[in-house]
């Protein structure tokens, strides 16, 4: 596995917050693009989501995440379902998962081990971006991008 860093620029991004089980994620990310077709914003192709607790750490009914989408545009006013951000530039390490989604813990395990032994502090949530469409390819060949943003130490 190829662990790399790399610069971000700056994103903004409508999403929503859920918590509960992964299990629903596909249902949430569906429900999400609707709410921002339904919005009329202008999609531009990331679709994310950050995870700010793990399964090793709190029952399923306690997993709280976000999902969201990048889009062209104003920042909206937050109101309704969905809320609006700009995520600012920003330093991760990155890398490629390529297979069903709930395969992708030892990337994110790798992930923090590479930041450890490399002097890395990791400065928030694990992000997947996912990079093609469920409905367009099998599950073997779900590609997945998991960050974690870092700041290099000392």
């Amino acid at each position: 596995m190829d662990i790399i860093e790399k610069r971000i620029k700056d994103t903004k991004v409508a999403y929503a917050q859920f918590k509960g089980s992964y299990d629903q994620i596909p249902d949430h990310m569906q429900e999400v693009g609707e709410w921002v077709m339904d919005e009329g914003l202008k999609m531009t192709g990331m679709v994310y989501g950050s995870y700010f607790n793990s399964p090793e750490e709190v029952p399923e009914e306690e997993l709280e995440y976000e999902i969201g989408f990048s889009y062209d545009g104003d920042l909206k006013i937050q109101e309704g379902k969905l809320g609006y951000k700009e995520i600012p530039e920003h330093t991760v390490l990155a890398a490629i998962h390529k297979g069903p989604y709930n395969n992708v813990g030892p990337v994110i395990h790798a992930l923090a081990e590479y930041a450890d032994k490399n002097g890395y502090d990791i400065v928030g949530p694990v992000t997947e971006v996912y990079l093609n469409d469920p409905s367009q390819v099998s599950p073997e060949e779900f590609l997945t991008e998991v960050r974690f943003p870092v700041i290099k130490m000392g």
